[in-house]
């Protein structure tokens, strides 16, 4: 290890050590130990519900998941952590293909979650379902305009589209499976026509494709669903709605959050307990009520506000390619200028 990296490694290590004192609760023996980039109201109600209900106790950290997966690295055989818990399969991969999960395949995660929400060799596991959709405004567009995200890269949409930023994780899953579903040149045309389209600069979040929306600049956008839960929560009168994309051909996309059992951790056996009590009706019915996602669990009814949505038709891509084609997501879109 030559200086500069070492000087890397010890400054990237001291800077999560320090950011991570104000939430990592005290860690005792013959508990389990979390590390999580879900925030702490995400996740406090559903370990103390595990531990009302198994005895358990559960350490937790909580920060920034790739941060997370850095210390996780560098920890390496001395971890505390027994599951690492984060958003989105393109992190989950990343971390598996870091040799940071043990496989984990038990009959009750089998029948909880269905194959396409966890990954083929059991390095992780999805826990809730976020779809990530077509948004509109009402006011401005039919629902028998829209279709497919392909054909927001119609010419009929010009100056009329809002995108979140290439550089978030959800855009480059939600790339990764248009790759897998078209292959890269039909994907490479749609990204061509998304981008001709831009009534904006793509933005830095969600919540910012909605406002800009509501404030005339473009008509339509692409959201995760529970940030269209959180803007209807607040201001329920918004000409707003979500369309289900391609719904007469692969389906929609969605994304998970989940965890793994981390490789190194001193107690794999609880840890697994964890995993699969977060896979049950009880467990799936707080994380959908907690951030308006929608249940893995697929035999689990969603929230109330959730459900008045609709149902729709997921795409039952495994979500493990996700992260094998991100980095063909990340160039593609590069080449076709989608910033």
């Amino acid at each position: 290890m030559n200086v500069k990296t070492l000087i890397l490694s010890t400054a990237v290590f001291s800077v999560l050590t320090v950011s991570s004192i104000t939430t990592v609760q005290a860690v005792s023996d013959g508990s389990v130990t979390v590390y999580s980039s879900r925030k702490e109201h995400l996740i406090k109600p559903l370990f103390e519900a595990f531990t009302k209900d198994t005895g358990i106790k559960v350490d937790y950290l909580t920060g920034k998941g790739g941060a997370l997966i850095e210390r996780l690295k560098l920890e390496g055989t001395n971890t505390k952590a027994d599951m690492f818990m984060t958003v989105d399969a393109g992190n989950l991969w990343y971390a598996g293909s870091q040799g940071l999960f043990q496989s984990v395949q038990t009959d009750i995660l089998k029948s909880n979650i269905p194959s396409h929400l966890r990954d083929p060799e059991g390095l992780w596991t999805g826990l809730s379902i976020r779809a990530r959709t077509i948004v509109y405004n009402t006011d401005k567009v039919k629902a028998s305009d829209l279709s497919t995200y392909a054909d927001l890269a119609s010419p009929k949409w010009n100056g009329r589209l809002c995108l979140r930023t290439s550089k978030k994780i959800y855009t480059k899953s939600l790339v990764a499976s248009i790759i897998y579903n078209h292959g890269e040149a039909k994907a490479g045309d749609i990204l061509s026509g998304w981008v001709n389209n831009l009534a904006a600069t793509p933005h830095a979040k969600d919540s910012h494709v909605m406002n800009a929306i509501l404030a005339g600049q473009c008509d339509v956008g692409l959201v995760n669903t529970y940030y269209y839960g959180r803007l209807i929560e607040k201001n329920a009168k918004a000409p707003l709605k979500l369309f289900w994309a391609n719904q007469d051909t692969t389906g929609v996309h969605v994304n998970i959050s989940g965890a793994g059992v981390t490789k190194h951790g001193s107690n794999s056996k609880d840890a697994t307990t964890l995993l699969e009590w977060l896979s049950s009706a009880k467990a799936q019915s707080i994380y959908g009520s907690l951030n308006k996602e929608y249940p893995a669990n697929q035999s689990v009814a969603s929230d109330d506000v959730v459900s008045s949505w609709g149902s729709f038709k997921q795409d039952n891509m495994n979500l493990a390619q996700a992260g094998i084609l991100q980095a063909k997501a990340v160039k593609l879109m590069q080449i076709k200028g989608y910033k």
